[in-house]
């Protein structure tokens, strides 16, 4: 991928994810699963860069890289933006950008990429309790 622009080399990780399609959104491209972004080309202070989301402890810890920053708008909920000139191997973006796609993708199209699904369950979210209503609606049962 060595010599190609940023876009083409996002276009080849992105699209080769199942159901995904690109769509130019406020002006920039951006790849999506189903109707939802996971990640995108851009400029951002005059500088290219591409985004993506992560696990929040993931992105906390990456933005800790001065290639990376938490991304305008969004960077509160794991949004992370990567200066694309800063990109050694684009074989060290293909894990992030999966991330991404994992975080964001249905299970049903996650599945498809025949390896489970890294989105914590909401239970381990929450450190194993149970909602209230779902914990009732079981003893009822």
């Amino acid at each position: 991928m060595k010599g190609r622009c940023v876009l083409d080399n996002m276009r080849e990780i992105c699209l080769a994810l199942p159901d995904t399609k690109e769509t130019l959104t406020w002006g920039q491209p951006h790849f999506r699963v189903g109707e939802k972004i996971f990640a995108g080309c851009g400029e951002e202070k005059g500088r290219a860069v591409i985004g993506f989301k992560l696990d929040m402890d993931h992105a906390d810890a990456i933005i800790q890289d001065a290639r990376f920053s938490r991304a305008p708008y969004v960077g509160h909920k794991g949004w992370v933006s990567m200066d694309a000139s800063a990109v050694r191997d684009w074989d060290e973006v293909r894990p992030l950008v999966l991330e991404s796609y994992r975080l964001i993708a249905p299970k049903r199209t996650v599945a498809k990429l025949g390896a489970p699904a890294s989105r914590p369950t909401p239970s381990a979210r929450r450190g194993g309790r149970k909602s209230p209503a779902r914990a009732r609606a079981r003893r009822r049962s």
